[in-house]
C-alpha cells in the first residue's frame, strides 16, 4: 500500500542579502525535505508575498551540484581538481597554515573574510570572532551599504524612519533607485495596496525602464549619477511655487532659508542638462510631491552605488523635509531600520577581544590587498592566508582583474567554505561544504522592515556539511582561540544575544514567530525632533562626522554640504563614451541563486542594454556580441537594443557567473574600487566605458 508523505508547515525567515527578510512558511516532507516556500500571511511586512526565486528554494537546498565533503585542491590554482579529505584533515590543514603565516608575517597576514551570503548574525558575524581573538587583520565592510547609510544618517542622524507598511496609506509612493521588482518585491505589496485602495500614485526615479518603472503611474529616467541635481531641481521648484511647508522647517530643520538660497540658481534647467530629465517633468514630479502631503519616499541602494552616492541620497531624502510630509501618516521617507535592532553582539563577535591597533582592511579593495598595493595594506604587510564564508569575491569584487591576479598567488592560502564550487571555492587550497538557512538555527532581523526572529533548522543537513559556527569551533580549537562563545551553540548564542540586547530568550521570540519592533508613530516620524545632538533635520551636512562608519574616507573634504550634484563621478569622455550601470536581475541575487535551473532559465545568457540610436552608430544589431571595457578590463557578452534609458547610458543586469560570458571575464573586469566618500564604499554603478562590436558570434 502507498503511503502519502507526511508534510508539515514550519515558519523561517529568509536569509539572503535582502532587506525584505521575508517571513516563510516551508513544507517539510518527512522531516528530510523540503517542498514549496511560500510568504506568511502571519508577518505584516511579508503579507504573504515572496520573490519566484525563494518560493522555489527546494531546486537549490536539493541541488545535486552542492558540496557534500571536505576536498584539498590536487592540481593548479583554479583547475577544478579536488580530492575528498576528512573534516580533521581538513581543519589541520587550515589550521597550520594560519599558524605558520603568523610566525612568518604576524597575525595580520591572516585575513578571514565574509559578507551577507546570510544575514543571520550567528553564521554571519562569528568570522569577526575568530579575527578579534587571534589578532588577525579585521574585516572593513564597504561592499553594499555603507555609502546608503552614511547619506541618509548625515539627514537624520540615524538610520530608521517611517513605518515601511505605511506605504499602503500613503497617496503617493517614490520609488527612487531601487528595482523593487527585482530586489525587494514587497515595497510593491504596500505600494499596490496604497494604489488599489486609496488611488495612490507610484513614481519610480531609476536610470532605466526596469520592471519597477512599468508599473509606475510616474516614470523619471535620468542619466546614472545625477540623482542629486534631479533632487535640487525639484527642490527649487518646492520653493518657487509655494509647496515648501516653511512652518515644519523653522521647528525641524537647521537652515531652510540658506537652503533656498543655495536652490535659487539649481533651476529645473540647470537639473536638467545634467540628469537629461526633461524641464516639463522635473516641474510636474515637484507638483505632484508639493500638493500630496502623504509623500512616501522609499530610498533605495542603487542610485548610492556611485562616487557621489551619499550626496545623493542626502539630496532625496532632503525633499520631504521642505515639504514636512514626515508630518502625515503614509508621508515621510524610509530606506533602512538599522537603528531599531540595537542588537548586542558582542558574544557573537568577540568584541572583548578586539584590539583596534590591528588593521581593519577594506573587503571593496581585495584585489589591490592581494597583489600588494601598499595604500591599500595600510602599509604592513601582506595577506598570506584566508578563510571565506558566504561570500564569492571572485565573481562579485569589483576590479576583476586584480582580484583574479590576487587568488592566482602561489603563495597565499585560501580555504573557502561553501555551498557550491563557486568561482572562488575552484581557486580555493581547501574546500569546506556549508550548510543552507533550513540546515541550522539562525537569529534575523530585517532591513527593510520591523521583525526580528529564529530562523530554526527545519532539516539535517546533506553528506558532511557544517555550519558556520561549528568550522569556527573546530579552528578555534586548533588555533588556541579561546573565547567563550567558541564553547556555545548557536541556540545558546541566540538566547545569550537576546538577553544582552534587551529581546527577551530564545523560547519567547520563537513563540512569537516573528517579533514587531516598529517605534511608535512619533519617534518614527521624527515629531519630537530628530536624532541629531539639536534635534534637527540637517540639510547641512556635515561630512567629517557622519553618525555612522569610519570618516574620512575618500575625497570627502570636497563633498557638498548642502544638496547639490557632486562631480566626482566617472564621467564619460572620448575615448569611453559610455556610462555603465550593473544592475541587480530578478532570478540572480548577487551570485545565489547562479546554480538554480528556473533562475538561469529565466537570466539566459549575460546582456548589455543599449540604446538603438547608440547601437546604429556603433553598427550594432539585437543580439551580437560586443565588448565593453575601460582602463580596468575588458569583458564579451550579448547586446540587447533597448530604448527604455538615457542615450550615452548601458545597463547590464546581474551578477553571472564569469564562465557565462563570452571569453570567460565577468561584469565587474569594469567595475572600481576607489574609496567612496565619507566612509568607504565600492561606486558599482559608476563606470565609464567604450562598446565595440566583437570579433566573436554570439553562443
Amino acid at each position: 500500500m502507498n503511503q502519502h508523505a507526511k508534510v508539515d508547515i514550519r515558519h523561517s525567515t529568509c536569509p539572503h542579502d535582502c532587506p525584505s527578510a521575508c517571513a516563510l512558511d516551508v513544507e517539510v516532507i518527512d522531516g528530510r525535505s523540503i517542498g514549496r516556500v511560500r510568504g506568511s500571511k502571519l508577518q505584516t511586512y511579508t503579507a504573504g508575498v515572496i520573490c519566484a526565486k525563494v518560493a522555489r528554494y527546494a531546486e537549490r537546498i536539493h541541488h545535486p551540484d552542492r558540496l557534500l565533503y571536505p576536498m584539498r585542491r590536487t592540481g593548479p590554482k583554479g583547475s577544478g581538481q579536488f580530492a575528498r579529505i576528512s573534516w580533521d584533515e581538513a581543519l589541520d590543514e587550515i589550521a597550520n597554515h594560519f599558524n605558520q603565516a603568523e610566525r612568518e608575517f604576524g597575525a595580520e597576514s591572516v585575513w578571514p573574510y565574509y559578507y551577507a551570503g546570510t544575514m543571520g548574525l550567528v553564521m554571519r558575524d562569528g568570522i569577526n570572532r575568530l579575527a578579534h581573538v587571534k589578532k588577525y587583520s579585521r574585516f572593513y565592510s564597504t561592499i553594499c551599504v555603507s555609502i546608503a547609510r552614511s547619506g541618509f544618517a548625515i539627514g537624520t542622524g540615524k538610520i530608521a524612519g517611517v513605518d515601511p507598511r505605511e506605504m499602503a496609506v500613503s497617496d503617493l509612493v517614490v520609488i527612487w533607485g531601487t528595482n523593487a521588482v527585482n530586489t525587494q518585491v514587497n515595497v510593491m505589496t504596500h505600494a499596490m495596496r496604497a494604489r488599489r485602495e486609496r488611488g495612490a500614485k507610484i513614481a519610480a526615479i531609476d536610470i532605466y525602464n526596469n520592471d519597477t518603472m512599468k508599473q509606475a503611474d510616474i516614470k523619471i529616467i535620468l542619466r546614472p549619477g545625477t540623482d542629486g541635481a534631479f533632487a535640487c531641481g525639484v527642490m527649487h521648484v518646492l520653493f518657487r511655487e509655494g509647496f515648501a511647508d516653511r512652518d515644519y522647517m523653522a521647528r525641524y530643520t537647521d537652515c531652510p532659508d540658506e537652503l533656498e538660497a543655495h536652490l535659487k540658481s539649481r533651476t529645473p534647467e540647470w537639473a536638467s542638462a545634467i540628469c537629461g530629465v526633461p524641464v516639463e517633468e522635473i516641474e510636474a514630479f515637484a507638483r505632484a510631491v508639493g500638493q500630496t502631503k502623504r509623500a512616501f519616499f522609499r530610498l533605495g541602494y542603487g542610485f548610492t552605488r556611485s562616487r557621489n552616492g551619499a550626496t545623493q541620497m542626502h539630496a532625496a531624502l532632503c525633499i520631504p523635509a521642505v515639504t514636512g510630509a514626515w508630518q502625515y501618516e503614509g508621508g515621510g521617507a524610509f530606506h533602512n531600520n538599522y537603528s531599531i535592532w540595537k542588537f548586542n553582539e558582542s558574544l557573537i563577535e568577540g568584541h572583548d577581544a578586539i584590539d583596534r591597533s590591528t588593521r581593519a582592511l577594506d573587503q571593496s579593495r581585495i584585489g589591490r590587498i592581494l597583489t600588494g598595493d601598499a595604500g591599500a595594506l595600510q602599509g604592513r604587510g601582506p595577506v598570506k592566508a584566508m578563510l571565506i564564508q558566504n561570500t564569492n569575491p571572485m565573481t562579485v569584487a569589483p576590479e576583476q582583474a586584480l582580484v583574479r591576479q590576487g587568488f592566482a598567488r602561489e603563495d597565499l592560502f585560501v580555504a573557502v567554505h561553501e555551498q557550491f564550487m563557486t568561482e572562488t571555492a575552484a581557486m580555493a587550497d581547501v574546500v569546506l561544504p556549508a550548510t543552507m538557512f533550513m540546515e541550522h538555527d539562525d537569529l534575523y532581523y530585517g532591513g527593510g522592515q520591523q521583525h526580528i526572529s529564529v530562523g530554526p533548522k527545519l532539516i539535517d543537513p546533506p553528506g558532511e556539511c557544517r555550519t558556520n559556527h561549528e568550522v569556527l569551533q573546530g579552528l578555534g580549537r586548533r588555533l588556541k582561540a579561546v573565547h567563550p562563545a567558541f564553547e556555545m551553540t548557536p541556540r545558546e548564542l541566540i538566547d545569550a544575544t537576546l538577553k544582552k540586547s534587551g529581546h527577551g530568550d530564545i523560547a519567547t521570540l520563537e513563540a512569537d514567530l516573528w517579533r514587531d519592533i516598529q517605534p511608535d508613530f512619533r519617534t518614527s516620524h521624527y515629531l519630537d525632533g530628530f536624532a541629531h545632538a539639536d534635534k534637527k533635520f540637517h540639510f547641512k551636512a556635515d561630512w567629517a562626522h557622519p553618525p555612522i562608519g569610519i570618516a574620512g574616507k575618500g575625497p570627502w573634504e570636497q563633498m557638498p554640504s548642502l544638496p547639490d550634484h557632486w562631480t566626482v563621478i566617472e564621467e564619460a569622455d572620448k575615448r569611453h563614451p559610455f556610462r555603465l550601470a550593473t544592475s541587480p536581475s530578478r532570478s540572480y541575487l548577487n551570485t545565489s541563486f547562479n546554480e538554480t535551473p528556473s533562475s538561469q532559465a529565466r537570466e539566459g545568457v549575460p546582456t548589455v542594454m543599449i540604446h538603438p540610436e547608440d547601437a546604429a552608430s556603433l553598427s550594432i544589431a539585437d543580439g551580437d556580441a560586443v565588448t565593453l571595457g575601460n582602463t580596468r578590463g575588458e569583458t564579451t557578452l550579448t547586446a540587447r537594443l533597448f530604448d527604455g534609458l538615457r542615450r550615452g547610458v548601458l545597463i547590464a543586469e546581474s551578477i553571472h557567473p564569469s564562465k557565462a560570458h563570452i571569453g570567460g571575464r565577468g561584469i565587474n573586469m569594469l567595475t572600481g574600487a576607489d574609496t567612496v566618500a565619507p566612509i568607504g564604499g565600492a561606486a558599482f554603478h559608476d563606470n565609464k566605458v567604450w562598446v565595440k562590436k566583437a570579433a566573436v558570434s554570439k553562443r
